[in-house]
């Protein structure tokens, strides 16, 4: 577990015309992709760096999700989902990837924001110091598509229905799968081992 203080909100703002019009740009011509590259390479990175917690494998990881984005282009269909949910799926699944060949262990940044939010869930009368001291043992507990669901939700502040998106999953599972791991974690940090 790393702390730290990078952004919690990796959403960009880009009126949807302008990102259709880069997209289509991009599909006829592959050196039109750059726009968007530089558009949004440093919230890939960041979110790659948030999991993958070293800035040199975060940098290639993220470089490797531009190569697929930029590969996969042409596929891309314009459904009302922002172009960037598209690149933070293909750099969850990167990440998945990741750490499935590399064995390395699966880093999750803490932020005092997300530690608040999580307290306020998980506690009636606990004191907030238990919890940080508890927290990442519970979250060594849940397992990989868990821990998924309470960074995206708690430490990225992503709507239940931006979680949807990015696993492709109904907003309402999202949010049933959310809540269900917040039971699990309450269990843990009432009742530690």
């Amino acid at each position: 577990m790393i702390p730290g203080n990078t952004p919690s909100s990796l959403h960009v703002d880009l009126s949807h015309e302008e990102e259709v019009a880069w997209i289509t740009q991009a599909k006829l011509d592959p050196a039109a992709f750059k726009p968007l590259y530089e558009r949004y390479f440093r919230n890939v990175y960041l979110f790659m760096l948030r999991r993958i917690g070293d800035k040199d494998i975060a940098g290639d990881q993220a470089q490797h999700v531009f190569l697929k984005a930029l590969l996969g282009i042409r596929n891309y269909e314009d459904r009302g989902i922002p172009f960037s949910i598209w690149l933070f799926k293909i750099a969850l699944n990167q990440c998945n990837e990741f750490f499935r060949k590399s064995k390395q262990a699966r880093t999750v940044v803490l932020e005092e924001a997300g530690l608040e939010v999580i307290y306020d869930e998980l506690t009636a009368h606990q004191r907030i110091e238990d919890l940080e001291q508890q927290l990442p043992s519970i979250l060594e507990q849940l397992t990989p598509p868990d821990l998924q669901l309470i960074e995206l939700r708690f430490f990225e502040n992503r709507s239940f229905h931006e979680i949807g998106q990015l696993l492709g999953i109904t907003e309402n599972y999202a949010k049933v799968r959310t809540y269900r791991t917040l039971d699990r974690m309450k269990k843990l940090f009432q009742h530690p081992k």
